[in-house]
C-alpha cells in the first residue's frame, strides 16, 4: 500500500518550503515518525516525519525546490522492507554529496550542508565522531572540535625531489564555489534590506559600568545554579533592564501599520541566537512577567534547540523588542539592524576593561558599549536615548530593576 507523504502545515501565514534536504533516499527503510526530509520555510527547517512505516519509493521533488503546504513530496510503501545485501554484493554509488549519509556510532545520521562542508574542509571522518546533536547527529561545532583534535599531524616523508612541479601546482591552486543560498538565508537577507529601505534608522550609543552586574552574578551564581538549575547569564539582567525602558518609552515596544501605531501592555522579546542555517530570533514572551531564572532557562533553551535544529514557527513569531548580543563573538561596537515590523533593536557587546573617571579620579573599570538602533519614523531622539539611558542605569545599580525604577 502507497503512502503519500505531504507538506505538514507550517506556521501561521507560511504558505510554502523548499526542500532543503532529502534525509532517506528511495529504497532507503522508514520507521514510524522517523524524519524523511527537512523543509527550509523563512525562519526555521522543519523535519517531515514518515506515518507508517514501510520502504521509501520515490522523491516528487530535488533539493532546493519550492514546495507548498499540502503538496505531495515523497511515497513510500508501507509495510514493505528492503533486500538484505548480501556480502559480496557490489556496493551502490554513494549518493549526490545534498543527500550524503554518514555512520556515527552505531546510528545512521545525515550530515546538514554545513556540517558536510565542514567535513570537508577539515579532512575528518565523520564516522569517527560522535554526534552530539538530535538523534545523534553532527553539528558543525563536533567537526570542529574533531579537527581541533587531530590539529597536530603525524610526520610525513619529504617529497620526492623528482616532483617539484606537481608541489608548486598544488599549493599554487585558487579555487571558488558557488553554493546556493538557502531559504532561511535569503529571506534574511530581504528582510534586513527592507528594513534599512523602509524605515529611517538610526544608532544612539551609550556605554555601561557593568561592575555592579558583575559583583552580583560572582556572589550569587552558585546559589543561582543551585536553587533553579541554570546559570545566572548576563542577558537576563539586560532583558529586565529593557522591560523597564520599555514601560517608560513605550514607542520603543510600538510598531507602525499603516498610518496606525500599534502599543503593546507586553513586552515580547525577540533573542539572536546563532544556528546554522543562520540567525534566529526566538521569543521571550511576557517577559515582563518573569523572573531572572525563567528568562535564563528560556534563553538556554533557545539556544540549545537553535544548534539541534528543533526550534519551530511559533517560537518565531511576535516580538515587540529585540536584543542582539554580538559581544559573544567579540564585537566592540555595531549598528544592528531592526527586526521589522519590530521599531528598534539592542545591541550588546564585548565586556571589556578600560579607564574611566569616577568621582575625579581615573579607574578601570568593565564597560561594555550599548547600542539602539531605532526607526525614527515612530521614535524620536529624546525617546531612544532616554531608553537606552534608563537600560544603562539598571546595569549599573540592578536595585532599580527591584523597586520599578
Amino acid at each position: 500500500m502507497a503512502t503519500e507523504i505531504t507538506v505538514p502545515a507550517l506556521g501561521e501565514s507560511v504558505t510554502e518550503g523548499s526542500i532543503g534536504e532529502w534525509l532517506k533516499q528511495p529504497g532507503d527503510p522508514v520507521a514510524v515518525d522517523e524524519p524523511i526530509c527537512s523543509l527550509e520555510t523563512d525562519k526555521v527547517a522543519v523535519d517531515v516525519p514518515s506515518p507508517v512505516a514501510g520502504i521509501l519509493s520515490e522523491h516528487r521533488f530535488a533539493v532546493g525546490d519550492t514546495v507548498e503546504v499540502g503538496a505531495v513530496i515523497a511515497v513510500i510503501e508501507e509495510g514493505a522492507s528492503a533486500p538484505a545485501a548480501s556480502k559480496s554484493d557490489t556496493p551502490a554509488p554513494a549518493p549526490a554529496p545534498a543527500a550524503a549519509k554518514e555512520a556515527v556510532g552505531d546510528a545512521a545520521v545525515t550530515m546538514s550542508p554545513a556540517v558536510r562542508r565542514a567535513v570537508l574542509e577539515h579532512g575528518v571522518d565523520p564516522s569517527t565522531i560522535k554526534g552530539t546533536g538530535k538523534d545523534g547527529r553532527l553539528t558543525k561545532e563536533d567537526v570542529l572540535a574533531a579537527a581541533k583534535a587531530k590539529s597536530t599531524p603525524a610526520p610525513t616523508p619529504a617529497p620526492a625531489a623528482t616532483a617539484p612541479a606537481a608541489s608548486a601546482a598544488t599549493t599554487g591552486e585558487r579555487r571558488e564555489e558557488r553554493v546556493k543560498m538557502t531559504r532561511m538565508r535569503q529571506t534574511i537577507a530581504k528582510r534586513l534590506k527592507g528594513a534599512q529601505e523602509n524605515a529611517a534608522l538610526l544608532t544612539t550609543f551609550n556605554d555601561v559600568d557593568m561592575s555592579a552586574v558583575i559583583e552580583a552574578r560572582n556572589k550569587y551564581k552558585d546559589l543561582f545554579a543551585k536553587k533553579h538549575d541554570i546559570r545566572l547569564g548576563f542577558m537576563g539582567f539586560f532583558a529586565k533592564a529593557a522591560c523597564l525602558a520599555l514601560k517608560d518609552v513605550p514607542a520603543v515596544n510600538a510598531y507602525i501599520d499603516g498610518d496606525e501605531i500599534v502599543y503593546h501592555d507586553y513586552v515580547d522579546i525577540s533573542v539572536a541566537v546563532s544556528a546554522p542555517n543562520g540567525l534566529v530570533v526566538p521569543v521571550i514572551r511576557d517577559c515582563q512577567d518573569k523572573g531572572f531564572a525563567r528568562i535564563e532557562k528560556d534563553i538556554a533553551d533557545f539556544g540549545k534547540r537553535a544548534k539541534e535544529g528543533t526550534l519551530t514557527m511559533a517560537d518565531m513569531q511576535g516580538g515587540t523588542f529585540t536584543i542582539s548580543n554580538g559581544g559573544v563573538f567579540g564585537s566592540l561596537m555595531s549598528t544592528p539592524i531592526i527586526n521589522p515590523p519590530q521599531s528598534a533593536v539592542l545591541g550588546l557587546h564585548r565586556i571589556e576593561d578600560r579607564p574611566v573617571v569616577v568621582d575625579g579620579q581615573i579607574v578601570i573599570r568593565p564597560m561594555m558599549y550599548i547600542a539602539l538602533s531605532y526607526d525614527h519614523r515612530l521614535i524620536d531622539g529624546r525617546e531612544a536615548v532616554t531608553a537606552l539611558k534608563i537600560i544603562k542605569e539598571a546595569i549599573e545599580d540592578p536595585t532599580r530593576m527591584l523597586i520599578d525604577l
